[in-house]
């Protein structure tokens, strides 16, 4: 009996077996090859403003849906401080470039502390965004939010149209370092000066809480009950309840943001217009530039990429209203 041939095909077959066995290895381990861990920094101005809670669900979302498309775990780090602190922020971004994060996101409360604490981390090799606040003079390659001044002037414009252009106005203004709240008092003041009737009382500034800001409008209402204005370059008083003590109707009010406290103020005639900003889209942008610029190698089409404000009133007041159900923390 002859066993040399089914000897070599038995050799033959272990050996096909073998080098489909190795061929196919790699690409086994290709396939199950952990993705590529980046984690971004997180910087906004304050743990309890609302608003930064819906750009911390936007970064969170955008990372979900980046991750899944680009093969990557995106890890987003907040180190916000639970009141605004610039000092405390630039420290954030210190520990940040200390702990391995690929790039870092900022909303700056102070642009003056920001920009050493931001061109340092550029210049170790980490992109910087900011969003919703600029540090302008510093490296980071893209901002995104408003145009502040057009916001200031929107603002006016808005209020003057319901004030019928007639009339005194204060301006509420929060943190008197922040840059962009700066811009957007010029804005006010500038589109002021189209109305002849209007005057500008004074610009009030105040803790960004919600009871600082409510309690400096009802002390500036008591000095001065001539005022029959308010232009809210930021809505911090309306995350209270009863924050405006007159009637509806009696003295006008436009705001800035629209949130889903700060929406029952339409509802009661308080307030006619929110001109909403597209905070969930701060976070969700911001990382979105980052993974361009780290992943992709891409850069932004310009450094400031501007987010237009949403006017909401009684008209588009419910179906505005259905947005905060994804864009804040159960």
């Amino acid at each position: 009996m002859n066993i040399i041939l089914p000897l070599a095909r038995a050799v033959t077959a272990l050996a096909l077996t073998t080098t489909v066995a190795l061929m196919a290895a790699p690409l086994s381990a290709r396939a199950a090859e952990k993705p590529r861990t980046i984690t971004i920094g997180l910087v906004a101005k304050s743990q309890g403003n609302p608003v930064f809670q819906a750009a911390r669900i936007g970064a969170q979302d955008a990372a979900k849906t980046l991750g899944a498309k680009l093969n990557l775990n995106i890890k987003i780090d907040w180190r916000t401080p639970n009141e605004e602190d610039a000092q405390k922020q630039a420290e954030a971004i210190e520990q940040l470039v200390l702990s391995g994060a690929e790039g870092i996101a900022v909303a700056c409360s102070d642009a003056n502390k920001l920009t050493d604490a931001i061109n340092a981390a550029v210049n170790n090799g980490v992109p910087v965004a900011t969003f919703d606040s600029d540090a302008p003079a510093s490296k980071r390659f893209v901002t995104y939010g408003v145009d502040d001044i057009a916001c200031g002037q929107q603002t006016m414009d808005e209020l003057a149209k319901i004030m019928n252009g007639r009339g005194v106005v204060a301006i509420l203004a929060g943190n008197q370092n922040a840059p962009n709240l700066q811009k957007r008092v010029a804005g006010v003041r500038e589109a002021a000066k189209k109305y002849p009737g209007i005057t500008i009382r004074d610009t009030y500034y105040h803790k960004e809480t919600p009871q600082d800001a409510a309690a400096k409008v009802e002390q500036v209402m008591q000095a001065n009950p001539d005022i029959t204005g308010w232009a809210m370059i930021g809505g911090w008083p309306l995350f209270t309840e009863n924050a405006l003590k007159w009637q509806p109707g009696t003295v006008k009010c436009v705001a800035v943001d629209a949130l889903p406290a700060q929406l029952a103020y339409i509802r009661s005639g308080h307030v006619p217009v929110l001109l909403a900003q597209q905070c969930y889209e701060w976070g969700a942008k911001s990382v979105e530039h980052l993974i361009n610029k780290i992943v992709l190698k891409k850069d932004p089409i310009a450094v400031k990429d501007v987010s237009a404000l949403i006017p909401v009133t009684k008209d588009n007041l419910e179906a505005f209203a259905k947005n905060w159900d994804k864009w804040l923390p159960k």
